[in-house]
């Protein structure tokens, strides 16, 4: 950046490109609103009040702040590309994303960060990353690729890098893991943040991890747990996403002694959610009809995350700030009119402004490697009884449970009326079709099946149904469609979302996407789901990094041991 133009319009001796006036600015410093006019440079905040101006445009006493932050999100879980993810969000005041792409890193490893490096240039929003710090999340499952240190080592060096992503592997902190340990080096010689993951974790333990340099954690299900962490020096991301939501469980924690090392994050949001909900917004929006002073909970979506990630150019309506800016009429209800990105206009009253350029689409290679042919999902019965997974609705956490067995020829099979629905997870990347088998209660399926290659975070296959031809037809429409989701009945799909991108990601519109995710859950209820979105549930079924009982492809993983267990007691 030029400085010298910036400075000196800053000092008056040059016209700005836009003045903007008659506004009531957000002051995320003071925790006031003032009234005044902001005067833009080369997209650039270079001053308060009269200045010459190119162009003057009056807000007409309409509320400013500073665009909105999202602390911690997976652009794939979107299911939508990053210029379809980047073309939602922006209308809804969102401005910077500090997204983790360890999805895609996963399935695709290097080649899936730069991908998403790539995607994010031309955007009407800036996409700043976290590197992935556990590609694969544990080695209890199989995943498309395996990053270490010095894989990484060559990222840090781009400008959209700004931290080491959510650390997973917190026993490999705890019991300082040689890989586990360099990463953590790498981050620490570049000065950059490194982001935790770390449900439930307490006392000593807790203690070990922060100890580390480990800042945040956006895993908080409870106001004990959330407050233990804050008083260890730890940052609180209060997570809202689409399975996980956990502002109702945090809000008692957010006060004024408390609220600056806090701040929002979406995580995972499936389609529907942002364009019903929206984004940083909602959360903020929910906050404040909560109770929470509206300029805290801006704060909290702005000046907070960009300060935690030293982000010096964006969070705050400051000189030498970057004109990311949302407007809006009612500081009660906050919902963006305009929406300036560099100081121009991207969006207006919900709609991104006409004309705005969409970057080309990048390539990606293939990732499934699987013949769904020779598939089985028998499971001999070997027990009376059983682990069982408990699915939780609008959390990421499980429950174990132990049931009786129903078995049928020798073989343990679903229990309709009981709930007690088999699942399987099938790895589809070495060609091998390594297939975990388990059982699930809490999806409510009275038939049919449901299948899915977003399966965090390895997305391997996974399937759950009612019957083994039902289960072998979903996943072979997900293998022919090379990624996607499918809900079958009698052997026939009822509805599917195709996900060319990495198993993980549309090349279509968001509303085509929003449109198939619509069939998708129809379909799912009429097999007899009960979730709000049993794919999302269903997707978090297989991470092994969060409590209590999970399934890869390698079996049934008891987190809180962070072992594979067998099925049978």
């Amino acid at each position: 950046m030029d400085l010298i133009p910036i400075i000196t319009a800053a000092r008056g001796d040059a016209p700005v490109d836009l003045l903007l006036v008659n506004a009531k600015i957000v002051n995320v410093f003071s925790g006031r609103v003032i009234d005044g006019s902001i005067a833009i440079k080369d997209g650039t905040i270079v001053g308060f009040g009269g200045y010459d101006a190119a162009k003057t445009m009056d807000l007409e006493g309409c509320y400013v702040a500073p665009g909105f932050i999202d602390s911690h999100v997976h652009i794939e879980s979107s299911m939508t590309c990053v210029s379809e993810f980047a073309r939602t969000v922006a209308p809804c005041g969102t401005t910077t994303v500090v997204a983790d792409p360890h999805e895609i890193a996963n399935v695709l490893g290097a080649a899936g960060i730069d991908y998403m490096l790539r995607s994010a240039e031309g955007q009407p929003m800036n996409c700043l990353f976290a590197l992935p710090s556990c590609v694969p999340a544990t080695d209890m499952e199989t995943a498309g690729a395996r990053l270490n240190a010095g894989d990484l080592a060559p990222f840090f060096a781009h400008p959209r890098i700004v931290a080491l992503a959510e650390m997973m592997n917190y026993p490999g902190v705890i019991f300082t893991d040689a890989d586990v340990m360099a990463k953590l080096a790498l981050a620490r010689s570049h000065h950059r943040t490194m982001d935790g993951h770390a449900p439930g974790l307490s006392g000593r333990r807790l203690f070990a991890y922060a100890a580390a340099g480990i800042a945040s954690d956006h895993e908080c299900t409870s106001a004990d747990e959330a407050l233990e962490k804050l008083e260890l020096g730890m940052h609180i991301m209060v997570r809202e996403g689409t399975c996980a939501r956990n502002l109702d469980a945090l809000f008692p924690v957010i006060n004024e002694d408390t609220w600056h090392r806090m701040m929002w994050c979406t995580d995972d949001r499936h389609p529907h959610d942002l364009l019903a909900e929206g984004h940083v917004d909602a959360v903020i929006r929910k906050a404040v009809a909560k109770g929470l002073d509206p300029l805290t909970a801006i704060r909290m979506g702005t000046i907070n995350p960009a300060d935690y990630f030293g982000i010096k150019d964006a969070g705050a309506i400051a000189p030498g700030r970057k004109a990311n800016l949302v407007v809006f009429s009612d500081l009660a209800d906050i919902r963006a009119e305009k929406v300036f990105y560099l100081g121009r206009p991207v969006a207006e009253n919900g709609s991104l402004m006409p004309g705005l350029q969409r970057p080309a689409p990048i390539a990606v290679p293939p990732s499934m490697r699987l013949d769904p042919g020779g598939l089985d999902f028998s499971i001999p019965a070997k027990g009376r009884r059983m682990r069982v997974i408990r699915a939780i609705a609008d959390q990421v956490i499980t429950r174990c449970e132990i049931m009786d067995v129903t078995e049928k020829g020798g073989f343990a099979v679903s229990d309709v009326p009981r709930d007690v629905i088999k699942m399987c997870v099938v790895d589809r990347y070495t060609g091998q079709a390594h297939t975990g088998r388990g059982f699930v209660t809490g999806l409510g399926l009275k038939r049919g099946a449901l299948a899915s290659s977003v399966a965090h975070d390895s997305h391997n296959i996974i399937v759950a149904g009612a019957t083994d031809v039902d289960m072998q037809a979903a996943v072979t429409a997900v293998v022919a469609m090379g990624g996607g989701l499918v809900a079958v009945d009698d052997g026939k799909v009822l509805a599917s979302l195709p996900l060319p991108v990495a198993g993980l990601m549309s090349d279509q519109p968001v509303e085509t996407v929003l449109q198939q995710m619509d069939g998708m859950i129809a379909a799912a209820k009429d097999l007899g789901a009960g979730l709000s979105d049993p794919f999302m549930t269903l997707g978090f079924l297989a991470l092994p990094v969060i409590p209590d009982l999970k399934l890869t492809d390698k079996g049934l993983v008891d987190v809180t041991r962070f072992e594979v267990v067998s099925l049978f007691i």
